[in-house]
């Protein structure tokens, strides 16, 4: 069962709350095929504990790793994943769509 995104939202206030560095991952665009749609959330913090989910686990891990480099330099980013990008292949995207996701680091 996914997470709702008031739980995914109240998970990142309380981490930031409890003295955690957080990053938002949010989808903002989809195209064809997508397995989740605009406005999934992704909440990770400076361990790599996440919750919620913006592509049903196909490129989870590859934005959880993102996220972390949003944290640490501050700057957001927008991820682009495709069937049609090696690097979406390698992160487990053969849905046939295209996704992209808005990270920001929470202050």
């Amino acid at each position: 069962m996914l997470s709702t995104d008031t739980d995914i939202l109240a998970a990142a206030e309380t981490w930031r709350r409890d003295g955690h560095a957080v990053a938002l991952a949010t989808v903002i665009e989809t195209w064809g095929s997508a397995p989740r749609p605009v406005g999934s959330h992704l909440v990770v913090d400076e361990a790599g504990n996440f919750l919620g989910s913006v592509s049903g686990g196909c490129v989870e891990g590859a934005v959880i790793t993102e996220a972390i480099e949003v944290i640490e330099a501050g700057a957001p980013r927008v991820l682009e994943f495709g069937v049609a990008d090696e690097t979406a292949w390698r992160a487990g995207l053969s849905c046939g769509g295209r996704i992209r996701v808005f990270v920001e680091r929470l202050d």
